[in-house]
């Protein structure tokens, strides 16, 4: 295997130290992905340095011109603190003729933003929650196409931000409540689903033009308190203390009815080509009991931390942790881009 120089871009606050001795679980947490991620493309022989971009795009242009990187390994989240201009830091990669991982800028555009994920599936009769969206500054609207239980979101942000209990809501108070809290506390749109009671379940694909899924994968929220909805809140993602508590995990979906497996990898790989994906990426199911399966999300350049979802996943299917940030740095070379 070849050495790569590989300059590897990180959010402000998240370049990780050299060590993780003597740091906590909760500041390990901050910076996780971004350890593991050049741990394994060290271990694997490469030449990384990691930037901290921060809000200046300067910086990724002299750090290109001062270490003459091979590829960018992208893992920024946003730029300038705005989760929709992570795209456009990709396009200015494209712009330099330089190869990169995961998603390019119009699959990163699309991908972002919840209801056109949506209103692209309905076209092509993939099932989906019905929904409605609520921009800043309109007033709240009676509903006649949905029906209660709703969950309320941000339209924008991803990693369950703003997601609690109280975002299923079961009437027009509860729910102008939310969407008024959308609006001003996370600071983005909103976005109403009907909510699908249900598995919440995880499909992990690798490629470009070729695709390979990674077996389901579940979120495990049976231990919650009883009458709490099973959804993945910002608490359940993110809360260390609160996972332990009440024993959240995830691993392999088991117990599947027949052909959910097969027809999950029949959508996942039709969205991913629907949307512009490149690289790698997760969508979010539902599975009601009655076995449908609907699409909630398709999440560009999802977390790639070691013990995280779409790792555990490429494990099960046989791919190892520094096997899969290798293939996901031949797919960045691999991809056509458009100065090629």
């Amino acid at each position: 295997m070849r050495q790569k120089r590989v300059l590897a871009l990180v959010g402000e606050g998240s370049k990780p130290p050299r060590t993780l001795e003597g740091l906590s679980e909760e500041k390990i947490a901050e910076w996780k992905m971004e350890y593991d991620v050049l741990a394994a493309l060290e271990a694997l022989g490469h030449d990384p340095i990691a930037l901290e971009t921060g809000h200046d795009l300067t910086r990724i242009r002299d750090a290109i011109d001062e270490h003459r990187p091979q590829i960018v390994f992208n893992m920024l989240e946003d730029f300038h603190g705005q989760v929709v201009f992570d795209s456009n830091v990709v396009a200015y990669l494209e712009l330099l003729r330089i190869p990169y991982t995961g998603c390019n800028p119009r699959g990163l555009v699309l991908s972002r933003d919840k209801a056109l994920t949506k209103k692209i599936c309905t076209y092509h009769r993939i099932a989906v929650p019905k929904f409605a969206v609520f921009r800043r500054g309109g007033r709240p609207r009676k509903l006649t196409r949905l029906t209660y239980p709703l969950i309320v979101k941000s339209l924008l942000e991803d990693a369950s931000i703003g997601i609690s209990q109280a975002s299923v809501v079961h009437d027009q108070a509860q729910l102008e409540k939310r969407i008024q809290f959308v609006h001003e506390t996370v600071g983005d749109h909103a976005i109403v689903e009907e909510f699908i009671e249900g598995r919440e379940l995880y499909l992990g694909i690798l490629g470009n033009d070729r695709l390979e899924t990674f077996p389901p994968w579940e979120l495990h929220l049976d231990k919650l308190p009883e009458g709490v909805p099973r959804i993945a809140t910002e608490r359940i993602k993110w809360n260390l203390k609160y996972q332990k508590k009440y024993k959240i995990l995830s691993g392999a979906a088991e117990n599947l009815p027949e052909g959910v497996a097969e027809k999950m990898a029949r959508v996942g790989k039709r969205v991913f080509k629907l949307r512009g994906l490149s690289g790698y990426a997760r969508l979010d199911f539902r599975l009601r009991a009655d076995g449908k399966v609907f699409l909630l999300e398709a999440n560009a350049n999802p977390d790639l931390t070691r013990d995280e979802d779409l790792a555990l996943a490429a494990s099960a299917h046989g791919l190892e942790y520094e096997s899969l940030i290798q293939r996901v740095l031949n797919l960045g070379f691999r991809y056509y881009a458009a100065w090629e």
